[in-house]
């Protein structure tokens, strides 16, 4: 009896204390929503690879008046770049492909940087940014670069030789959502979700028609001048004629393998989890560890950039995180992991002004550290 009391009595501390933790969190949170400046939240905290806390604050809907919910998807943006890594990483070690294939015969038309016409751009150049690739020329369609289709295909790149240098680029990943047709003869978006999304249990996808609309999270650009909130209703665009005509591997842009996954931010966390764990999520394995780790590893110090996923010291003071930012259409989002201490947080957020710190939205660093101050720290 007396053993049985003192464990009740353990139970109870620890249940206040995660009371005390959520209730600092919520009050960290809820100072950021009373700046005004934000439309609402939806958040997720890992610990030991289990997702220990969720919750959503402030609007699904300005104008209806609808709050968000945990429930809620949200197009979020350039963390889909690792959705599409993933993919072909799976494909690596099916022995479909090489990450130092030529990306010209990959993709099916010529890719090379006219300044270094004898330097090989590869897939694993594309997939870390290093390519040589900009998007002056638009990343909307492949268009853009393929030589017999836009006659100033040349500005689409930088003057330095590929391998050589970085810049970020939305039409690297585009292209790599097309290798990923020619190489499964699938659509981009069902491929994704018959082989990441479906084994993991997740709920989300690239295309609008195939979701629920009702879990959609209105998203919002800030308007300075009028100080208001618009609703950027292009985020959602279904582009249901287009997908009716979609030619595999050439009109792979209408998905947007670059930033177009819609998810939740609890099931976006599984799917960090899975990450965090190299590649495994509970019993289900997606990539191998050796693929989860080169998607993790930097292949330079200055920017710390690896396949799809970035390592930085600047999110959190004193902690290394590996994740990936997203911004579009008003929404800022992050997903950011310590495998080492077994720790992960997930913020996104559907409309909120854009100042900047150490290259990350402030409102979303802000938010993402309350969450670590309470729940980690």
């Amino acid at each position: 009896m007396a053993l049985f009391l003192i464990i009740c009595s353990i139970s109870v501390v620890h249940a206040q204390a995660f009371k005390n933790k959520v209730a600092k969190a919520e009050a960290g949170i809820n100072h950021i929503m009373d700046s005004g400046n934000v439309v609402g939240f939806s958040v997720a905290v890992v610990k030991h690879h289990k997702i220990i806390y969720t919750h959503s604050f402030g609007l699904k809907d300005i104008e209806k008046n609808i709050p968000l919910t945990d429930n809620s998807i949200f197009r979020i943006a350039s963390i889909s770049k690792s959705f599409t890594a993933t993919s072909i990483m799976q494909l690596v070690e099916a022995g479909k492909l090489s990450l130092d294939d030529d990306f010209s015969k990959l993709v099916g038309f010529q890719v090379r940087n006219p300044k270094f016409p004898n330097t090989t751009i590869t897939l694993r150049m594309i997939m870390s940014h290093t390519s040589s690739v900009n998007d002056s020329q638009g990343y909307f369609s492949l268009d853009a670069i393929d030589p017999s289709k836009n006659k100033e295909y040349a500005k689409c790149y930088n003057d330095y030789e590929p391998g050589k240098g970085y810049a970020y680029c939305n039409l690297n990943f585009n292209m790599t959502g097309a290798v990923i047709e020619k190489i499964t003869g699938q659509r981009f978006d069902l491929y994704v979700k018959q082989h990441i999304l479906d084994p993991l249990g997740l709920y989300g996808g690239y295309c609008v028609d195939s979701l629920d609309k009702s879990r959609f999270a209105t998203l919002y650009e800030f308007n300075k001048d009028s100080n208001k909130f618009i609703a950027a209703t292009a985020a959602y665009n279904p582009r249901s004629e287009e997908i009716k005509n979609h030619i595999l591997g050439v009109t792979t842009p209408i998905f947007s393998p670059t930033g177009g996954m819609k998810i939740s931010a609890t099931d976006l966390a599984k799917y960090m989890i899975m990450h965090s764990q190299k590649g495994k999520y509970k019993s289900v394995r997606i990539i191998s560890e050796n693929s989860a780790i080169q998607m993790q590893t930097k292949l330079s110090d200055e920017e710390g950039y690896g396949l799809a996923l970035e390592t930085t010291e600047k999110l959190i003071p004193g902690e290394v995180m590996c994740g990936h930012t997203g911004s579009a259409y008003g929404l800022y989002s992050a997903m950011f992991f310590n495998a080492q201490k077994e720790f992960g947080i997930v913020v996104i957020c559907n409309g909120v002004g854009s100042t900047y710190d150490s290259g990350f939205n402030n409102v979303i660093k802000t938010a993402v550290n309350k969450l670590y101050e309470a729940f980690i720290k």
